[in-house]
């Protein structure tokens, strides 16, 4: 009888001591390759060059160095013209997509996230062989026009950070409520005030969104500055000089905090945005579906286009640049620049070492961000451990690249750190892909999940059905089209990332987007722009591919649906 009573009791008790575990270990390790690094760079910032204590000093001193407060300002600057620029075009843009009945709407969404695929440091690249001192349209430019400062800068970074726009901004927009345009045109509201007292308003989080994640972007890249910015310093190109030219780890680590202010200024607005964003759905709105209107969709098929040129220019010329024998004085085409071991010792070991990072960090971090969110789904018992795990998961989101990238650099490779033996391997580059990836994967695979009835869960215990069972079942298939969003989101942003791992690759853990700014440093643009195009057909084939495969897993459900 005892043996009876206590096995239920063991049955409930298992699941639960596995949850809890599993938690721990999750949280632990978002402790290890998040919250850790951030606190040496912070130890770091408060040292002496030989490691004694000096508090604030290394603060004071930027802040009281000319050179540093210019490169403030010139960060400052640019992403100002870049918002600007940039969000106007993206609003727009999103505007016709979400509001018009546009023809070949597909088609420019896919136009739209190109500059996704590739490696930041591609735009620049092309926009050198565009407008630089031997460039396609320099005779057309004024005097006095250089390409290699902020214009460059600018110009590279809206082309980059305009899809982050369209993609904020489109969603902003698709959620307007059908009911207030029909009760604005009932009472013959003219369409001009209509857009300013309705429109606006409704996208305003929206615009607030895209504003600080385009002005963080600017301020934190580090590529387009190295590329094609010449001797106009930014905070970004500031940090590598500090750690890489002169070894000033601890100005270095300074200058790093200062880049984490805008992003950490993005991430509280953001999340105020998003509490009163949520406040104003209802459960009565009715979705906006625009009517066909022929002059309007006619201007919104000439918008597109005008947008979509530049962006198909820029990717066309980078394509073009890396066939041409000898630019400007040999325009015969060959594919002698995609013989990498001209111009680069690890040839295309670059390209493998991509490959490899992307294939890893997905493979790693798609279970792994999907597991977290289950767990923390599920933790009604675990209140607290579950509130640190989410914490960390969208810590991230307002850390740079190129900080969290520091932060490795001086916690990985401490000699007291048994850990340091991950240091110059593909290992730290991947547990750093990783985790600065996780917070837009953990919201993609909690509203998954969120999206999933409860009466599952259910059923399957009334059946005695284990948990493990109905997991892999039952939530996994169901949520297959998300999980291949996260997969790919990790594959293309671990194969496109710089900042990131900057300080981190060894030579035999190059991956292309340092090789291509290391050939760019030493003059050869041309195979430079071939690895960019390298790296982006193989982001595009794998987008293909998730595309095609969500496309096969709708048509199995519609078919399953009709029996």
């Amino acid at each position: 009888m005892t043996g009876r009573s206590l096995a239920p009791r063991v049955a409930k008790v298992r699941p639960a001591l596995v949850r809890r575990l599993g938690l721990a270990l999750i949280v632990g390790t978002l402790i290890l390759g998040i919250a850790l690094p951030l606190v040496s760079l912070l130890h770091l910032a408060l040292q002496a060059r030989d490691g004694s204590f000096v508090g604030l000093r290394n603060v004071l001193t930027f802040l009281s160095s000319p050179a540093l407060a210019v490169s403030v300002w010139n960060s400052i600057w640019t992403a100002l013209v870049t918002v600007i620029v940039t969000v106007p075009l993206a609003f727009g843009f999103a505007y016709t997509l979400t509001r018009t009945c546009l023809r070949g709407r597909g088609l420019f969404n896919m136009i739209a996230a190109i500059p996704l695929l590739a490696p930041s440091v591609l735009p620049a690249i092309a926009l050198i062989y565009l407008f630089g001192n031997q460039g396609l349209l320099r005779p057309w430019l004024p005097e006095g026009f250089d390409i290699y400062g902020p214009w460059g800068i600018i110009l590279a970074h809206c082309f980059y950070a305009f899809p982050l726009a369209v993609l904020i901004l489109s969603t902003a927009l698709s959620t307007a409520d059908a009911r207030l345009y029909e009760a604005a045109a009932s009472l013959g509201t003219p369409a001009r005030r209509i857009f300013f007292t309705i429109t606006l308003p409704g996208a305003r989080y929206g615009l607030v969104g895209a504003i600080f994640v385009v002005f963080t972007e600017v301020v934190t890249d580090f590529g387009v500055a190295k590329v094609i910015g010449g001797q106009f310093n930014v905070l970004a190109t500031d940090v590598y000089k500090q750690v890489v030219g002169q070894q000033n780890f601890p100005m270095g680590a300074v200058i790093g905090f200062f880049l984490l202010l805008p992003a950490l200024l993005a991430f509280l607005v953001d999340r105020a945005v998003q509490r009163k964003q949520q406040a104003q759905l209802t459960a009565r709105a009715v979705p906006l579906v625009p009517r066909p209107e022929a002059g309007r969709d006619r201007a919104a098929l000439l918008y597109c286009l005008l947008i979509a040129a530049p962006i198909l220019l820029v990717i066309g010329i980078a394509a073009w640049a890396s066939l041409v024998s000898y630019w400007p004085y040999n325009l015969a085409l060959t594919w002698r620049h995609y013989d990498f071991a001209e111009t680069d010792p690890a040839g295309w070991g670059s390209v493998w070492n991509t490959v490899r990072l992307g294939l890893i960090s997905a493979c790693i971090g798609t279970p792994l961000v999907f597991g977290t969110a289950f767990l923390l789904d599920r933790a009604k018992d675990m209140p607290r451990l579950a509130d640190v795990g989410r914490a960390l998961m969208l810590v991230p989101l307002a850390v740079p690249g190129l900080v969290m990238g520091l932060g490795y650099i001086f916690f990985f490779n401490a000699p007291w750190n048994p850990l340091n033996i991950l240091y110059g391997t593909m290992a730290i580059l991947v547990l750093n892909s990783v985790m600065r990836l996780l917070p837009v994967t953990y919201v993609t695979a909690t509203t998954a999940l969120t999206a999933i009835d409860r009466e599952f869960d259910a059923v399957g215990a009334s059946l005695k059905v284990p948990g493990w069972k109905t997991f892999f079942r039952v939530t996994v298939p169901l949520c297959l089209p998300s999980l291949l969003n996260i997969w790919i989101y990790f594959f293309t942003n671990a194969a496109t990332t710089l900042s990131a791992i900057i300080f981190l690759y060894v030579a035999d853990t190059k991956t292309a987007s340092i090789a291509i700014v290391n050939m760019d440093e030493a003059g050869a643009t041309a195979s430079a722009a071939a690895m960019g195009m390298v790296i982006a057909a193989l982001c595009a084939a794998a987008k293909l591919t998730q595309v095609g495969a969500s496309a096969l897993i709708d048509r199995r459900r519609r078919r399953w649906s009709q029996r």
